[in-house]
């Protein structure tokens, strides 16, 4: 018996296209939205201003700038200056200060935040977090001067609280200020007493992002609190803290001048002369300033600092899978 195979008729199915949305080009986005561009206005100007055109006078590093000619004028002399810098017998003695100072200030002050939010995201108790918080962040709010002027009244040798502490143990007064050795230790700590609970809040605002039901999960499989710390916390802030690492790597040949300058004497010059306080004194102090050796000094410096911020991002992008770019 033959049998035949009927072939039912094909429903053809459409769809109807979506109109597609036009990319709105820049000068429609900034009519609709010129209030945001306005409030942006004043950030690009000062930036223009401040940071990038007085780049232009970075040019008296090659030359031997003189005010009477000004800066087109003055004889250009191409590297001199920097090759004047790198053979001068304080070279060294710079970038070993400079260098040691603030690796020491990142040693110290990189992981403390980092501890500090930890701690204030594991506190459970809502009072006693907000008044850690109100503690830590208040120094990040007084100036550098004064932060000086109380190290300065802290370890007088004869009416501080520290010598008449060691005087009460039998221990004699003990020169700070005037100690090479004591300069650093001076710097980083205050550095981090002043700076710790204001660093600590980008961390925290990165450990609100981390879900409740992780903590949770970890807590079923029995994980204690140090692990749900170390396998749950530290991940989320792990991105946030590379990015600041880098930065801070690629600012490592600038310290805190003001507090630097303050703190110096000619006494501790050994070990607090760095590159900012020299490149200030060749300048402006000087009897007769050195303004194109100063900047070649200066321009030195950032190019440094230029490379270590590359460098920093290239090993945090292949290792750390996290980078600035």
């Amino acid at each position: 018996m033959a049998t035949s195979t009927i072939e039912r008729p094909r429903v053809a199915t459409t769809t109807a296209a979506k109109p597609r949305k036009h990319a709105q080009g820049l000068g429609a986005r900034m009519r609709k939205n010129w209030q945001l561009y306005a409030m942006l206005a004043l950030p690009l100007i000062w930036l223009g201003v401040f940071a990038y055109w007085p780049m232009y006078g970075a040019i008296i590093a090659f030359k031997d700038y003189n005010v009477i000619d000004g800066i087109l004028g003055s004889r250009w002399v191409g590297l001199k200056h920097f090759e004047r810098f790198v053979e001068s017998y304080q070279f060294w003695r710079l970038i070993k200060n400079t260098l040691l100072l603030h690796g020491y200030e990142l040693l110290v002050t990189f992981p403390l935040p980092i501890l500090l939010a930890l701690g204030l995201n594991l506190a459970r108790r809502r009072w006693y977090r907000r008044s850690v918080q109100m503690i830590t962040y208040a120094p990040h709010f007084i100036s550098t001067v004064v932060v000086v002027g109380l190290i300065v009244v802290l370890v007088d040798p004869n009416t501080g609280v520290l010598n008449q502490f060691l005087g009460l143990l039998g221990v004699g007064p003990i020169e700070v200020l005037s100690n090479p050795d004591w300069f650093r230790h001076l710097y980083v700590w205050s550095a981090a007493w002043q700076t710790m609970g204001f660093s600590a809040i980008i961390y925290l605002a990165a450990l609100t992002a981390v879900s409740p039901e992780q903590h949770e999960a970890a807590i079923v499989d029995g994980a204690s609190r140090l692990r749900r710390v170390w396998h749950v916390d530290l991940p989320a802030i792990r991105p946030v803290a590379v990015i600041l690492l880098i930065l801070n790597i690629g600012a490592i040949m600038s310290v805190g001048f003001e507090k630097v300058l303050l703190l110096q004497n000619p006494l501790n010059l050994q070990t607090s002369e760095v590159i900012d306080t020299y490149v200030y004194k060749l300048g402006f102090v000087s009897q007769i300033p050195q303004f194109s050796y100063a900047a070649a000094i200066g321009l030195f410096r950032s190019l440094v600092g230029l490379v270590l911020l590359v460098v920093a991002n290239t090993l945090a992008r292949r290792f750390a899978k996290s980078s600035l770019w």
